[in-house]
């Protein structure tokens, strides 16, 4: 297979005009600079770091509730509606947002799963025949961990997490918890687990930046959700120059699972460089998750996303890692290929 345009190669996303060949067992053989005649962008496919697919039944349910009316286990309003709903309707959501996410060029989801593991088996189940890699960071017992790709805890002020960290760590698996995302009340707690990532930190005090920086935690950011929750904006820069930052829509009952949207709003919001953003959606991302293919460099599994750099949004523009990060979205999209 071959493909040819502006290819965003290797952990640096350089833009490189040229062709890139996969061989027959769906390997990068080469990315061969040269003139082409395409005006196609090729860039890895996203990893969507954070989600919560389990709600895609109650997309823009609870306007103008609080995040804790909102999310709060075990009442809050999310929780209420997945335990009325049945398993069919709960599996069918769930694969409805894991197809649009992998049309729009999302290869891979770090998916927190309500449900224990029966959560985890739904998700198996949602994405069964789908290219797209959806990763069950259970929730709930030690049990759903064993059984899904990690552990993702709600929050330390939650609940005590030091026997699913014991447990996740002795499985090789890993931990992942919410925390920073109201207030900073839980930020310590959640340090004191030395999770392998944290999600949200929106409110870190300059004490728990220190932490984070000396202990090296990967941070996912989710800042569209941020929004509509209410809680703030996270610090974007001060993290990015302590620590790994990878991007995630969170919620689905909140925000479509758009990483194009996640990563223009990131963009325009913040100070943060567009390689810097694009890096966060696929090379960070994949890095945290542990799954090849973060980036497009000879080697690597031969997973593309590609974008028509013709298309009426995109003609025209300059820059491709700005046009990718600020400008495109799904219509955009000429060829995902997951499995060469």
């Amino acid at each position: 297979m071959e493909r040819t345009g502006t290819i965003l190669r290797g952990r640096e996303l350089e833009p490189v005009e040229g062709r890139i060949v996969v061989d027959d067992e769906g390997r990068i053989e080469a990315i061969e600079e040269e003139s082409v005649d395409s005006s196609d962008i090729i860039l890895p496919p996203f990893v969507n770091a954070h989600t919560h697919v389990g709600d895609s039944i109650a997309k823009e349910a609870g306007g103008g509730l609080s995040l804790e009316e909102l999310v709060a286990p075990p009442d809050g309003l999310k929780h209420r509606l997945l335990r009325q709903a049945s398993q069919e309707e709960l599996v069918g959501a769930i694969r409805r947002s894991l197809r649009y996410m992998q049309r729009g060029g999302t290869a891979a989801c770090l998916d927190f799963r309500e449900g224990d593991t029966e959560g985890v088996r739904m998700l198996e189940d949602a994405a069964a025949g789908l290219e797209l890699e959806a990763l069950s960071f259970a929730r709930g017992s030690v049990a759903a961990m064993e059984v899904g790709d990690g552990f993702g805890a709600s929050g330390a002020n939650d609940g005590d997490f030091e026997d699913e960290r014991a447990a996740a760590r002795e499985a090789g698996k890993p931990f992942g918890i919410h925390a920073g995302e109201g207030d900073s009340s839980d930020l310590d707690g959640a340090l004191d687990l030395e999770p392998d990532f944290l999600v949200h930190v929106v409110h870190p005090e300059p004490d728990h930046l220190e932490r984070i920086a000396d202990a090296e935690i990967p941070v996912v950011l989710c800042p569209r959700s941020n929004l509509v929750t209410g809680v703030g904006f996270p610090p974007a820069a001060e993290l990015a120059e302590r620590t790994t930052l990878a991007l995630g829509t969170d919620n689905v009952m909140l925000n479509s699972p758009s990483m194009f949207r996640e990563m223009e709003f990131l963009a325009k919001c913040s100070e943060l460089r567009a390689e810097t953003i694009l890096r966060m959606a696929t090379v960070n991302g994949a890095e945290l998750a542990g799954l090849e293919g973060g980036s497009l460099e000879p080697g690597a599994p031969g997973r593309l996303l590609v974008l028509d750099g013709d298309s009426d949004n995109l003609t025209g523009a300059r820059d491709p890692v700005r046009t990718v990060v600020r400008r495109a979205g799904a219509d955009d999209v000429r060829e995902v290929v997951l499995e060469p």
